[in-house]
């Protein structure tokens, strides 16, 4: 079943996939201090990110149930390292990749967490922002950071590069099952 899962993510759009342990997934509650600092600018205005996910002993507690995860990413060129409108680009393009998997592995999983990059990028501006309710609640993927995941020390055991060269940036996802 996981090189199944593995397949499914790259024809959904991934650049690489890995299946890892669950318990290697590497979480600490020091990213919700990261995602209060607003750094991407989402904190308490997207559904999806924090403070509104919800408290992040409760968030990690429920990343610990899952026995595996199926990690995967997105790769995109870039003009250079200040080229802030092609990571954008690139995270919606992430994104598409996200929901396509998800709408994938929903059937074939049944009890699943999928998590994404940060922001849920699903409209182009967040219903928290004008205090409405989450537009697309059934497709809105909270972020892995958000949830208290170190993305970078739960890819580095795996194939799966934290960052892949000049020039490109990487977007991570992980389906929890």
């Amino acid at each position: 079943m996981h090189e199944e899962l593995m397949a499914l993510a790259l024809a959904c759009g991934a650049d690489k996939a890995a299946v890892i342990r669950g318990e290697d997934v590497v979480l600490s509650a020091s990213f919700r201090d990261i995602c209060r600092g607003n750094g991407c600018g989402m904190y308490g205005r997207c559904w999806m990110c924090p403070p509104d996910i919800g408290e992040i002993g409760e968030l990690m507690a429920r990343v610990r149930t899952c026995r595996h995860g199926l990690l995967y990413q997105t790769i995109h060129p870039i003009e250079d390292s200040y080229d802030f409108e092609g990571m954008m680009e690139a995270g919606k393009k992430h994104a598409q990749v996200s929901q396509r998997l998800n709408d994938a592995v929903k059937p074939r999983l049944e009890a699943c967490l999928h998590l994404s990059c940060g922001g849920c990028r699903l409209c182009e501006r967040c219903a928290r922002q004008d205090g409405e309710p989450c537009r697309m609640p059934d497709k809105a993927l909270p972020s892995m950071e958000g949830y208290g995941i170190d993305v970078y020390q739960t890819t580095r055991p795996t194939a799966l590069k934290y960052i892949n060269g000049q020039n490109t940036v990487t977007y991570f996802g992980i389906v929890l099952f």
